[in-house]
């Protein structure tokens, strides 16, 4: 077993491009840990294999979360990854791997707060007894609806106040019973559409309508006209592209 005292693994993981990396482990790095940035834009698996790799050597390993959308469910997955590569390396539960608890990525690579974190074990956890995700009987399949209308929740779109009309557009299709019901509709908050200067931005498929609504009178309108009546309103339609040729 790696003693104690023996440098700590540090490996600062998120959408990292080289100059960032560099950056971050020349700033961090230090007599008590070894640092290495590890980009993870396109995918987990140079972390993955890092990680296996000092794990097998029994050291100490400390993961710096830098992903900018971090949450809690984002944490305990890669808490639940690093325990089965501890788990296949044959670690000791309680010399297994820790991650970062503080949402890192979300400070804009601020090395201060990421110094913080690896000097302080109260912002550091470790990857044990990781609950499964929860699932219920009912999450088995699609819910019955016969329009699915997503309703943007990106930035730009809340920015314009596309929380309010959410609860606008629910409300309206409760109403009317039309939430998942087998002529109704699926209700579903996503992150970015991309037109983002005609937002907030509601969609409705499968009849591929896309419509900028920017006050409650719009949603309703959208409501009432086209999934009530299956009338799409030509005065809030966004163009498509094949509109343009």
């Amino acid at each position: 077993m790696t003693p104690l005292d023996a440098p700590r693994q540090v490996l600062l993981a998120g959408p990292l491009h080289p100059a960032q990396g560099d950056a971050l482990q020349a700033q961090l790095a230090g007599p008590g840990d070894q640092v290495l940035a590890v980009d993870t834009t396109d995918g987990f698996d140079a972390l993955w294999r890092l990680a296996a790799e000092h794990l097998a050597r029994r050291e100490r390993l400390l993961v710096v979360d830098l992903e900018p959308t971090s949450d809690g469910a984002y944490l305990d997955w890669l808490r639940a990854e690093l325990q089965a590569l501890a788990q296949a390396a044959g670690v000791e539960p309680a010399a297994g791997p820790r991650v970062t608890l503080a949402a890192l990525g979300r400070r804009g690579l601020d090395a201060r707060a990421i110094r913080q974190a690896l000097d302080d074990p109260g912002q550091q956890v470790d990857c044990l007894d990781v609950k499964p995700a929860a699932s219920q009987p009912d999450w088995s399949l699609p819910p019955p609806h016969r329009r699915h209308v997503f309703l943007c929740t990106g930035p730009r779109c809340v920015r314009r106040g596309a929380l309010s009309l959410w609860k606008v557009l629910r409300r309206r299709l409760v109403e009317h019973d039309l939430v998942e019901t087998p002529g109704g509709i699926l209700l579903t908050r996503n992150g970015c559409q991309f037109p983002c200067n005609r937002g907030p931005l509601l969609t409705v498929y499968p009849d591929r309508c896309w419509y900028g609504v920017q006050d409650p009178q719009q949603v309703l309108r959208v409501v009432d006209e086209h999934l009530l009546h299956g009338r799409p309103v030509a005065a809030l339609r966004l163009p498509l592209p094949e509109d343009e040729t």
